[in-house]
């Protein structure tokens, strides 16, 4: 029987032993993935869906070819072949904030570099090394000044491809963010500095990006991009930069840029590992053909839960940059049906080849979605300002956890983040049971009359207890706001993260 390297994933390897590759004998591919689950049971969740198929979310590669467009999960194995497990990646979490909605078009009404073919003797010299290029000089100089290009996102992505866009001479320059500079983001967010924390992300951003090229005119949307306002703020632009970091915005995105006929520069980041792609569905595959539909809400963790490379950001960053340059000039061959895989631990760049999907129900001849839709609902998520898992749990403030836990019957206290989280801080008597292991270790919990699960801000904790209320247990809390919650209003010496 062939012999074949499965190459497992960075979201997928804890459920794999921690394994980036395994080698398994199979005579197809589908045989092949249903071996490593058989091996590695918890995937099977992940991979398939409680009646057997394949999850959808989950595009299966044989070497670089997506095995949808040859005989699916019949496709024949030969010795020496890779299959890659390619899963949705949404390279984040939303953010809980929200503001007021503000546009910011300074310099719409002035004189503007932008609105003369000429440069002066100070722009010729800044873009020198450009014109040196045959690609670029010049005509291609004027086209960057020309050109309009709107950024979903100015966090992790958003800031490294917008201050290389200023930088390289792009006229406008679109921003749309609404959260405010956290401690936690200068790992990554290079756009900003220790002086910025708690300003407005796009305030900070635009001071930066003008700061670096005068002849950039920023226009900021500091609200939540949505399918009310979605069109609206896209025809303006020639191209989209999607720095998106969920699931419910990425689909978005790329359902406004197919309807609007503008292509969108994707990219997205998970622990060491990214991707990047061009999606015109003129040219080319959209979204939608790559993943029809996005992962269950607990099957992806966030950034936020599971950490990044800070300099990760910054290369996929730089490669949206890089295509978007590439795209303004009409230069080199964009990354229209192909998508580039990095690995940081590795250092390796790997490429597959993604299909126009025939049967795509947004760019296909026979496309059923003629408009937006609820895209919170479509990826199964709360609506910005509804109700979240937490509200629907039973939860304990963390006072009340305080005096209970220094009580003669304390309850048995569950902390459900991973390992490393763990050495960061946590509470004294806490038994660590990671969220995703769970499900295998429920009998610990059996003999607890009283539970309390914690996590770092809550969320998990909410989807756990629900996961225990489920399966029948009762007095089953989790704690609000989390750890995090508990250092601001219980033990500071608790270090937030």
């Amino acid at each position: 029987m062939p012999k074949a390297t499965v190459k497992v994933p960075t979201p997928l390897r804890p459920f794999a032993g921690g394994a980036s590759e395994i080698a398994l004998e199979g005579s197809t591919v589908g045989g092949l993935i249903r071996s490593l689950a058989e091996s590695n049971p918890s995937l099977q969740r992940h991979l398939f869906t409680p009646d057997g198929r394949l999850r959808n979310f989950v595009t299966i590669y044989l070497n670089d070819q997506d095995v949808r467009y040859l005989e699916r999960e019949s496709t024949p194995l030969k010795d020496g072949d890779v299959v890659s497990i390619v899963p949705a990646v949404a390279g984040g979490a939303p953010s809980p904030l929200g503001r007021t909605v503000r546009e910011s078009h300074a310099g719409k009404d002035e004189a503007h570099p932008r609105s003369s073919d000429r440069f002066s003797t100070e722009e010729l010299r800044r873009y020198s090394r450009h014109l040196l290029l045959p690609e670029v000089g010049v005509a291609g100089q004027r086209k960057l000044r020309r050109a309009k290009v709107l950024l979903i996102g100015a966090g992790g992505l958003g800031a490294p491809a917008s201050l290389y866009l200023a930088a390289a001479g792009v006229g406008e320059l679109g921003l749309v963010d609404f959260d405010a500079v956290d401690l936690s983001n200068l790992q990554r967010q290079v756009l900003y500095t220790t002086q910025d924390v708690g300003r407005p992300k796009l305030v900070a951003a635009k001071e930066r990006i003008e700061a670096l090229n005068p002849g950039t005119r920023v226009v900021t949307h500091e609200q939540r991009l949505s399918s009310e306002n979605a069109l609206e703020i896209l025809k303006p632009y020639d191209i989209v930069v999607d720095g998106t970091d969920n699931f419910p915005t990425r689909y978005l995105v790329n359902d406004a840029a197919v309807l609007l006929h503008k292509p969108s520069v994707y990219g997205s980041v998970y622990r060491f590992e990214g991707q990047v792609s061009v999606f015109d569905a003129r040219h080319g595959p959209c979204y939608r053909c790559l993943y029809p539909e996005p992962p269950p809400p607990d099957l992806v963790p966030s950034c936020a839960e599971a950490g990044v490379l800070g300099v990760l950001p910054g290369l996929i960053g730089l490669l949206q940059a890089t295509e978007t340059v590439k795209l303004i000039l009409g230069q080199g061959e964009p990354l229209i049906g192909r998508l580039l895989l990095f690995d940081a631990l590795g250092l390796t760049f790997r490429e597959l080849k993604v299909r126009k999907n025939p049967h795509c129900v947004l760019c296909s001849p026979h496309a059923t979605q003629k408009g937006l839709i609820d895209y919170p609902a479509f990826c199964g998520v709360p609506a910005p300002g509804a109700a979240t898992a937490d509200d629907h749990v039973p939860h304990v403030e963390p006072e009340a956890l305080r005096d209970e836990l220094a009580s003669a019957e304390p309850p048995f206290l569950v902390d459900v983040r991973e390992p490393g989280e763990w050495t960061i801080a946590h509470l004294p008597g806490a038994h660590l049971i990671p969220k995703r292991e769970l499900p295998d270790r429920v009998d610990e919990l059996t003999r607890a009359s009283k539970l309390v699960l914690y996590c770092r801000s809550g969320v998990r904790s909410a989807e756990a207890a629900r996961f225990l209320l489920d399966l029948g247990f009762a007095n089953v809390r989790s704690l609000h706001g989390g750890l995090n919650a508990w250092s601001q209003r219980v033990d500071p010496s608790v270090p937030q993260y």
